[in-house]
């Protein structure tokens, strides 16, 4: 590693050899020197998990942040930026004279802090409350164990940039961003330099570091001589970052030399060792308000590199998911209980946010990777189902549920801070004639038999799916009773081509077992009019794990064959049909599930058995609509993109919306687990339609220009078996009166129905204790204070892009919070539980308090 030291009891010198000490007057730069100033940003870029497992990047901590202290030791003037808190917190736990050498050098103002996250997530995928837990969890480790936080965003490596993490950055107390991807080669951003606007106005200034964040172990001139060529010279002072990097390394003796060696030249102007924020301060002292403000400004998402990653491994995308929504569903229902479950909550989230790294969310790391990210997921999963199971318990033992023979209490929970209605599926035992459900005053419920999880001869066993009405954030208690019961109303027909209720009617095409019709009663119009295209869309795939140069994967393919269609359930609650296709050795079923009356989706539920190697599939959804508008979902907010078939990151869900002879409609497509999307303009033979990327099964970590050996032997990504649901929600044309974002965080996190026995209590049969009102500003956080644990801490962003006004009504608080909200605006209260007229609002990371205006009256 060029004389990088790896032992923590390597000789230290004063005064280096073939170097100038530090401490001495620097010889003069000829007249001639450039002039300018380059700030040498010595960094060791450290990937914890990649072609490693995360055991060595462990190791690799220690040895790095030793090699930076010896550096110190050797060098007076030089200055190390680090970021990533997790291997600051892997070095406290593993070598503690290690981290009391970084506390001084914390000290001294040589060892600064960056980033201010866990991790270098992705920057794409994670929810807009992983980007916020990254720096909740980052930014207090800094202050607690340092008693500094990062006032510099710091994502060297990540793939692409959402458009709002600059609200997130000055959220969390950070006013600057130092990023590398898109290079110049990818995007058309303003220069190296300029204003990065989030949609809710929030800005921070961006930095596009030019060339590379590391350097090769030698002199820095060609690193130099790199970054250069790329950047805006028009801004003068510059910072180029030097230093071995991806398995860490660090800044290495011949760095600095040569560092020192080109500064007393004057080769390149003056080189200083020194810090993204004091570049950052010098520059805007230098430039002055008005220089700044004349900075160009860009709104827009960070775009694009490596398309590939926002498919590769299904199942990293999937456990993710399911991982966030567990531990957020933890964090309320801990809070509604009373439990200060805050460590248990740290240490899942914390495993939650490593596993955002950029390599493992991705799917480019190796393959033994996955292993450890699939168990400390299902960790965090499983530390939040003990904290809910606990919870559920706590408030249904206080439930009065009075005796009634021959019947089972059944107690269903919601988790989302809005009211729900939806369809329940449960299992029950001792009934071999069935049951039917009621509620708690005895009325009967929607229901229907459904097949049971079990294939026993236990004739008593059984499944029932009903419809259950929930309070926000709350429960409701029905009863299962022996016997049928009442059938739902409202229209429901179906058939084995159809499937039609009060609100929808749609038509299979039995040969591609596809939708060739999709009526929406509510406007007359039938999305489907006039769409031409495959659903299925298989191709080979020769591109690279990462997909690097890939601009779409909407390339020509063959559709799998339908092999068979069955009616399976034709209840009084809802129909579902089957569709199962083939193509090569894979096989795929889709269910479509339409309910009785008002029901405005079909549901989708798929299992994929897939089993080709350097393929992909798209799931095509074509639409009749004129002069469409794409919508896509990223963190917090959302994006019109173009409609020209480019791969694109995404949450839950994309939007097409536009018109059908004149009448105004779309249809939005929702998921709950896939991440890369496009919508595609007309082409021969088809028509617009938007895709999701289900499967890609490139090489585990295959980085070209390397070529694989036509002899060699490889393990492929995505081979078995996968499932994930999605949702078809046609409407009049306005996505946001669908609320998309609602239904989307209802598929990835079900409400839960639990088995509950005779008692008396003071609770009653329904309560909630927490609801947004259902409109455009939605909750997305009700937790505890990380410092207080009376202290409830609600946190609400505006989804639709207008202002708001939103009321909040927080019966477990005992208030009423009333404010208002820009476009996009992410707003953070905290309630004192003891004294909650006396709410505040709060940062990102729950250390300062913020000045906004808002009402608070008693419920």
């Amino acid at each position: 590693m060029g004389g990088r030291v790896t032992g923590r009891r390597a000789p230290m010198s004063n005064a280096p050899s073939g170097s100038q000490p530090r401490d001495l007057p620097r010889a003069p730069r000829p007249v001639a020197s450039p002039s300018r100033t380059l700030h040498m940003i010595g960094n060791a870029h450290l990937d914890p998990v990649w072609l490693w497992p995360w055991q060595e990047g462990y190791q690799e901590a220690r040895a790095t942040f030793w090699s930076a202290i010896h550096r110190m030791d050797e060098y007076p003037d030089f200055v190390f930026t680090c970021d990533q808190v997790v291997l600051l917190s892997w070095v406290e736990e593993s070598d503690p004279e290690l981290f009391a050498r970084i506390q001084e050098k914390v000290a001294e103002g040589r060892w600064v802090m960056t980033g201010g996250w866990w991790v270098e997530p992705d920057c794409n995928m994670p929810s807009g409350e992983s980007f916020v837990r990254q720096g909740l969890y980052g930014q207090r480790y800094l202050k607690e164990k340092f008693g500094v936080t990062a006032s510099v965003g710091m994502n060297v490596d990540p793939f692409g940039h959402n458009a709002m993490l600059p609200a997130i950055l000055r959220g969390q107390g950070m006013d600057s961003y130092c990023f590398l991807r898109p290079g110049p080669h990818e995007s058309e951003l303003p220069g190296t330099m300029f204003w990065w606007e989030a949609p809710d106005g929030s800005r921070v200034l961006a930095y596009r570091i030019p060339f590379e964040y590391c350097s090769p172990p030698g002199e820095v001139a060609g690193q130099t001589e790199k970054a250069l060529g790329q950047l805006d010279r028009s801004l003068g002072d510059l910072m180029i970052f030097y230093g071995v990097g991806n398995h860490g390394g660090g800044p290495t003796k011949a760095n600095i030399e040569s560092i020192h060696r080109y500064d007393r030249m004057g080769t390149f102007g003056e080189l200083t060792m020194s810090s993204p924020r004091r570049y950052f301060d010098e520059m805007s002292k230098r430039l002055g308000e008005q220089g700044l403000a004349e900075l160009p400004v860009w709104r827009d998402d960070l775009q694009h590199h490596a398309a590939g990653c926002y498919s590769a491994h299904s199942g990293i995308k999937a456990w993710q998911r399911r991982a966030q929504a567990a531990v957020l569903s933890a964090e309320r229902w801990a809070a509604v209980a009373g439990h200060d479950a805050r460590a248990d909550l740290e240490r899942a989230w914390k495993q939650v946010l490593f596993n955002q790294f950029h390599d493992v969310l991705p799917g480019s790391a190796i393959e033994p990777a996955y292993d450890d990210a699939r168990d400390q997921l299902g960790e965090a999963v499983a530390i939040s189902k003990r904290i809910i199971t606990r919870a559920h318990n706590v408030i249904a033992r206080d439930i009065a549920v009075p005796e009634e023979i021959g019947t089972q209490p059944v107690v269903v929970f919601n988790p989302h801070p809005w009211p729900v209605t939806t369809r329940v599926e449960m299992q029950y035992g001792l009934a071999p004639n069935g049951v039917h459900v009621v509620d708690a005053d005895g009325a009967d419920v929607p229901c229907q038999r459904t097949q049971s999880v079990a294939t026993t001869d236990d004739k008593g066993r059984g499944a029932t799916v009903f419809q259950a009405e929930l309070p926000a954030l709350g429960y409701r208690l029905y009863r299962l009773r022996q016997g049928p019961g009442q059938h739902a109303s409202g229209t429901l027909l179906a058939s084995e081509h159809h499937l039609e209720n009060d609100v929808l009617r749609l038509e299979l095409d039995p040969v591609t077992g596809w939708l060739s019709s999709l009526v929406d009663k509510r406007t007359g119009v039938d999305l489907l009019a006039g769409a031409s295209g495959p659903h299925t869309q298989v191709c080979e795939d020769p591109t690279d794990t990462w997909g690097h140069r890939v601009v779409s994967y909407d390339w020509p393919g063959e559709e799998m064959v339908t092999t068979g269609i069955v009616l399976r359930e034709r209840g009084p609650l809802r129909a579902r049909l089957r569709v199962e296709r083939e193509w090569g050795r894979s096989t795929m079923a889709e269910e479509f599930i339409l309910g009785a009356g008002a029901d405005d989706a079909v549901e989708v539920r798929v299992t994929l058995d897939w089993r080709e190697q350097a393929h992909l599939m798209k799931l095509r959804f074509p639409v009749g609509l004129e002069s469409p508008v794409a919508t896509y979902e990223i963190p917090f907010a959302h994006l019109n993109r173009p409609i020209d078939g480019a791969e694109e990151p995404a949450q839950s869900w994309v939007d097409l919306s536009g018109a059908v002879r004149g009448t105004r409609a779309g249809l939005a497509v929702v998921n709950n687990a896939k991440h890369g999307y496009d919508v595609s303009p007309p082409s021969p033979g088809r028509g617009h339609s938007i895709g999701i990327t289900a499967v890609r099964s490139p090489v585990y970590s295959w980085h070209d220009p390397r070529l694989l050996d036509p002899d060699g032997y490889y393990s492929f990504q995505d081979q078995g078996t996968q499932r994930f649901s999605y949702l078809l929600v046609p409407h009049a044309g306005d996505w946001r009166a669908a609320g998309l974002t609602r239904r989307a965080a209802l598929l990835g996190s079900p409400v839960r129905a639990m088995l509950e026995s005779f008692h008396d209590g003071a609770l009653p049969s329904a309560r909630g204790y927490l609801d947004d009102g259902n409109g455009q500003v939605l909750v997305t956080a009700v937790k505890l204070h990380e410092d207080a644990p009376r202290d409830l801490v609600v946190r609400a962003v505006e989804s639709t892009g207008r202002p708001a006004v939103a009321t909040l009504n927080i019966p477990m608080a005992g208030i009423r919070l009333i404010a208002e909200f820009g476009p996009s605006e992410i707003r953070t209260f905290r309630i004192p539980l003891d004294d909650p007229l006396s709410a505040m609002e709060t940062d990102l990371v729950e250390l300062g308090v913020r000045k906004g205006a808002f009402t608070v009256e008693p419920w």
